[in-house]
């Protein structure tokens, strides 16, 4: 069923930091509605059923190019009021995300080789060593900042070895996703454009060196297959720039989340994690339960390509759609008592990396890390507890992670 929920649009729910902080029961109630809603205010869709969600995004005739949108910023009205919109989402388009059928096609396979499963799996020294030298830091541990100390340089770290960056790029690079990501947003400020496109500039600029000084010295990483891709001409210069951008923002960013707002869970429902510690054998478990329970995005975006039928709703060619996966995740029609967190759930159908040939790339790295991450937590310290409140990021509405977890670890005697 269709609904238009009242007169003011969504987007003063969703942006409002009561929402953003706790968003659990009006999504519920939205999804006791019905599973399929339109926001006359915005002329948007928005989905919240587990199934319907499935349907729409494994579907050929949903796709991601924004160009499509038919009320959005590539529209000769858009360009027209808002240029620096049009410049910014222009400068981003050229990637595999954001592009439909086959130019998606093209510009996942260069990378589809290297995140293969053996590929991931030789991967794991790497991420264990990263790890390892985190909490050796940590000393015998005592109060610190989750979050700052472990939880997003783990994830930065990992991804820009993959691409052989060194570490002192790491502040940088944290700074530009910071401003990019909120991009995502789908709604946004000229002030946060503005943030965003001196960002791009600064990213594009470093990416473009980078590329171009691997050119002059090869070597044996996932940059050099970008270099390769873009010399032999299946990726573009701007393609080959903006995909490498793309990768180190998701790359990162969506590891910190779940890794932060997983440990969020686990200290929260602390038998979960005496599950845990008592059985390592449902840490992979745990990992899904994590992602499913605080994904660490709110919203999936789609264009529809042709008219599209889902539940009592025809979605007109044009539209945008956006599926919101807080709702998605915690369906009662699908998951059995949706509100636990429960590190032993046999049956978890959930859609935190999407669905269909837009699938997260990197999702089964993102599962390594986060099974890396809290094992090698574990095993580190015997005693793991909240410090303090645990503070969401409210300087974004799409991405959903914690500015702040403070916590007290220790070790027994």
């Amino acid at each position: 069923m269709s609904t238009d929920i009242g007169q003011e649009s969504w987007w003063s729910t969703i942006k409002d930091e009561a929402f953003i902080r706790e968003p659990y029961g009006q999504l519920r109630a939205w999804l006791d509605q019905g599973p399929v809603h339109y926001d006359a205010p915005s002329d948007m869709y928005f989905v919240l059923g587990n199934r319907e969600f499935a349907k729409l995004a494994r579907s050929p005739k949903m796709g991601r190019d924004t160009r499509l949108w038919r009320n959005g910023w590539a529209s000769p009205e858009a360009r027209e009021q808002n240029p620096l919109a049009y410049q910014l989402f222009s400068e981003i388009q050229p990637q595999m995300i954001n592009v439909n059928g086959a130019d998606h096609q093209r510009m996942r396979g260069v990378f589809e080789e290297a995140f293969r499963p053996a590929a991931i799996a030789a991967m794991a020294p790497m991420i264990e060593a990263e790890a390892s030298q985190l909490l050796d830091a940590m000393g015998e541990g005592g109060e610190l900042d989750f979050i700052r100390e472990y939880a997003a340089p783990l994830p930065l770290r990992v991804v820009c070895k993959l691409f052989d960056i060194p570490s002192d790029m790491d502040e940088p690079i944290r700074r530009w996703s910071a401003a990019m990501i909120r991009v995502l947003d789908v709604i946004t400020t000229q002030e946060q454009r503005l943030e965003a496109m001196a960002a791009l500039q600064e990213f594009k600029a470093y990416v473009r060196s980078l590329i171009a000084e691997r050119r002059a010295r090869p070597g044996n990483t996932m940059l050099d297959i970008l270099v390769a891709a873009n010399d032999q001409g299946t990726l573009s210069d701007d393609e080959a720039v903006m995909n490498l951008v793309s990768m180190l923002i998701a790359g990162h960013e969506t590891t910190v989340s779940l890794i932060g707002n997983g440990l969020l869970s686990l200290l929260r429902y602390p038998e979960q994690l005496q599950r845990l510690r008592a059985n390592r054998e449902l840490v992979p478990g745990a990992v899904e339960e994590s992602m499913r329970f605080e994904p660490g995005g709110n919203m999936i975006l789609r264009v529809a390509i042709e008219d599209f039928p889902v539940a009592d709703t025809v979605i007109p060619a044009g539209a945008l759609v956006l599926g919101l996966i807080g709702a998605v995740n915690r369906d009662p029609a699908v998951f059995e008592d949706p509100d636990r967190f429960d590190v032993g759930r046999s049956s978890n159908p959930h859609f935190t990396f999407g669905a269909g040939a837009y699938t997260c790339l990197g999702a089964a790295l993102a599962r390594l890390e986060g099974k890396i991450a809290f094992n090698a937590l574990l095993d580190r310290f015997d005693h793991i507890e909240l410090a303090g409140e645990a503070l969401w990021r409210l300087d974004r509405v799409n991405a959903r992670s914690l500015q702040c977890l403070p916590v007290r670890l220790g070790r027994s005697a």
